[in-house]
């Protein structure tokens, strides 16, 4: 798409339609020209400029992914530089070592590209959702209405990893190249500042 960036969001399961409006308005906030759409698809994906894999349940992602063969289409398009931003269990999804805190070691399909290790439903039942502020001033951004819902936390970063926010002292968003991952759900708060810097970076790499 010539002067405008293509921008897919993960249509598994998760919140699709929130992260949709979200990266709308972003791109209209921004004045940059530009479609969002659900992908599914390797064809799909292949003409992306960037790919939100939105919250929900990992595993079930991890495999729906894996049948129609996205999965490798979404891993050939980040090793290629396409940003990617993935949100709660899209972090999961992203990350390469996923463990929780009641079973274990996970054996389900990664990405492979962030350099961290999580624990999964890290906040622990009594708080299966939750709301806070936090901060992630390295990106511009001093203050942000966190949701948290079953959320994971990063218990281990690899070198190249930037920590971008930590709450109650767990880690809760990185960045590690023009990957980003939050714990959290910055689509069901009507702050579009995140989805403003995710946009703002794949306009960069274009």
């Amino acid at each position: 798409m010539s002067g405008g960036i293509n921008v897919g969001i993960l249509a598994v399961q998760g919140d699709v339609a929130e992260n949709i409006l979200a990266t709308k308005m972003a791109i209209e906030e921004l004045g940059m020209e530009g479609i969002v759409t659900e992908v599914k698809t390797p064809e799909q994906i292949s003409d992306l400029d960037g790919l939100i894999i939105p919250g929900g349940e990992s595993t079930v992602i991890g495999t729906l992914s894996l049948v129609n063969g996205s999965l490798k289409k979404i891993k050939e398009k980040i090793a290629s530089g396409m940003p990617v931003f993935g949100i709660c269990a899209g972090m999961i999804m992203l990350s390469k070592k996923a463990k929780d805190r009641v079973v274990g070691e996970m054996d389900q399909p990664l990405l492979d590209f962030l350099d961290i290790k999580i624990e999964r439903n890290a906040f622990g039942r009594q708080k299966d959702s939750f709301e806070s502020e936090i901060s992630m001033d390295k990106i511009g951004v001093s203050k942000f209405h966190g949701v948290f819902i079953r959320a994971p936390s990063i218990i281990e970063t690899g070198k190249d990893v930037e920590i971008l926010s930590k709450f109650n002292e767990k880690i809760i968003a990185v960045k590690q190249g023009n990957v980003i991952g939050t714990a959290f759900h910055p689509e069901l708060t009507g702050d579009i500042s995140l989805h403003k810097y995710f946009v703002n970076l794949i306009k960069q790499k274009n």
